[in-house]
């Protein structure tokens, strides 16, 4: 009985390891591009579309994985991968403590591996949060930068449409890189490129690229002169963008706090000790 439960245990935790090691080598296999969807982004359907201002926002959840450019399927399959790695590791201590010869309850390894899987799971989850916050602010950044290469564009003379794409065409990094996929699809579905960074917009969750696409709307559709509008919400980016940076730095030195407070209790201690004893010791 003993020989058949430990085979059982060992069978167990090489099946899940090997499962893990074969969903942990998918993720370097590149996969079959999904042209559907491509094709139904590139030619809507022909009934009546949906005004910009109606596109309901996602939820900030499906923004999050919108804007790091992940599905819902390998966001949970990492996840799940987490988990599995967590889950296997306590199996593995608990028979290696068996063979040395330690006896350990079951229900101990049994509990441990739960609390560390759910744990992997969740700083799995909580770690594509923190990604999206960061590329969310990053996006902030860059579309501060575009919204001031666009304003001398249109003071040069050019109109909204081109204003838009030269300032697109002369920046690098992925949030241009999805300004000018946006403003490539508005162009091959002849739509209005403004609608189409609104959308943009509501997919990744970026209010900041909403307000954007309305001063270019009202450039292309009214001639508006929005190059004051422009430079003005270069600005107030630019303000949001500095008072985010202190507030994190507020955060970062007041988390140092207690450190620091633990540090001088240390020192003040073994600084003490060595006097309380030696005054004690002399009475």
């Amino acid at each position: 009985m003993i020989f058949n439960f430990w085979l059982a245990v060992a069978i167990s935790a090489g099946a899940v390891t090997g499962f893990g090691l074969f969903l942990l080598a998918t993720q370097f296999v590149a996969s079959t591009p999904a042209l559907g969807p491509a094709l139904r982004r590139l030619h809507p359907p022909t009934t009546a579309p949906m005004a910009a201002e109606e596109v309901p926002a996602k939820p900030k959840h499906d923004a999050d994985l919108a804007i790091l450019g992940k599905t819902a399927e390998s966001h949970l399959m990492s996840v799940v991968l987490s988990a599995l790695v967590m889950m296997v590791l306590p199996v593995i201590f608990y028979v290696a403590a068996l063979v040395l010869g330690f006896r350990v309850p079951f229900t101990i390894p049994l509990v441990v591996t739960i609390v560390l899987s759910g744990g992997a799971a969740l700083l799995a989850h909580w770690d594509m949060r923190a990604k999206a916050k960061a590329a969310r602010a990053e996006f902030v950044r860059a579309l501060c930068t575009y919204a001031t290469l666009t304003a001398h564009q249109v003071r040069s003379g050019h109109g909204a449409v081109e204003a838009m794409e030269r300032s697109a065409s002369i920046c690098y990094g992925w949030p241009y890189n999805r300004m000018r996929t946006a403003l490539l699809t508005a162009q091959l579905q002849m739509r209005p490129p403004w609608d189409e960074l609104k959308e943009l917009a509501l997919d990744i969750n970026v209010v900041e690229l909403t307000s954007f696409a309305d001063i270019m709307r009202s450039a292309g559709s009214d001639g508006a002169q929005v190059y004051q509008t422009l430079r003005a919400q270069a600005s107030s980016l630019r303000d949001q963008i500095r008072v985010r940076s202190l507030e994190t730095a507020k955060t970062r030195t007041s988390k140092l706090d207690i450190p620091s407070t633990m540090l001088v209790i240390v020192l003040l201690v073994l600084v003490g000790y060595p006097l309380m004893v030696s005054l004690f010791t002399n009475r």
